[in-house]
């Protein structure tokens, strides 16, 4: 290996006709020596994006005149009377479709373990796609209650997401605190029901980063 990267013995033996890169590396440092140590991850630096079909519109008078109204009491409740139907649907359709998708709105379906029964889990949620990472948030439309959901992966974080016609395993990985900001104003962009959901609760809205497992 070039440079000042060293193949750490303790990770056996050089694979074979593998030229890696620093991006394909994690960089860790020895305490003894201060040199930079590679530590080989075959899979950095190619992690696999996840499929985005987007399909409706955010921008259309109907989508803005209902992201005002999911922004309310009223159009929480209706939004929760409709998910069940939601659910249907994106079983149904592997994630393809979903009654929100007219205006844009972009939904997964996810499946955890239930902390407590040990039985399937499954709900419809909005997502922030970052290529690599979907981000969830427990908004639970501003109740006083953590999602259910959250907190079966608190306890148990493998879980199935089914988007764009697929259904891919996953792990959750709680979002710092330090980064929620940035997070919750993406979420904020894809509807500002958000802002409203944060204010009727003093909870700590729990976000969450599914990676591929």
């Amino acid at each position: 290996m070039s440079g000042n990267l060293r193949w750490p013995p303790e990770l056996g033996n050089y694979p074979e006709n593998h030229v890696p890169t620093r991006a394909m590396m994690v960089i860790r440092y020895n305490p003894r020596t201060y040199g930079a140590v590679a530590a080989y991850s075959p899979g950095m630096g190619t992690a696999q994006q996840f499929p985005d079909r987007p399909w409706g519109s955010s921008t259309t008078v109907v989508a803005r005149a209902a992201n005002r109204f999911a922004a309310t009491k009223p159009g929480s409740w209706f939004i929760r009377r409709i998910t069940p139907l939601d659910r249907a649907l994106l079983e149904r359709t592997d994630a393809r479709y979903t009654v929100l998708g007219p205006i844009g709105a972009p939904v997964i379906l996810l499946t955890t373990i239930g902390r407590k029964s040990g039985r399937p889990r499954t709900q419809p949620l909005l997502y922030v796609h970052d290529g690599d990472t979907l981000y969830v948030i427990g908004s639970n439309f501003g109740q006083r209650r953590h999602p259910a959901w959250s907190a079966n992966l608190l306890v148990n974080p493998t879980a199935i997401v089914a988007i764009a016609g697929e259904r891919i395993r996953v792990k959750a990985t709680a979002v710092p605190e330090a980064d929620k900001d940035a997070i919750f104003a993406r979420f904020v962009e894809i509807t500002g029901a958000y802002s409203a959901y944060r204010s009727r609760t003093d909870r700590d809205l729990r976000i969450f980063a599914l990676t591929r497992d």
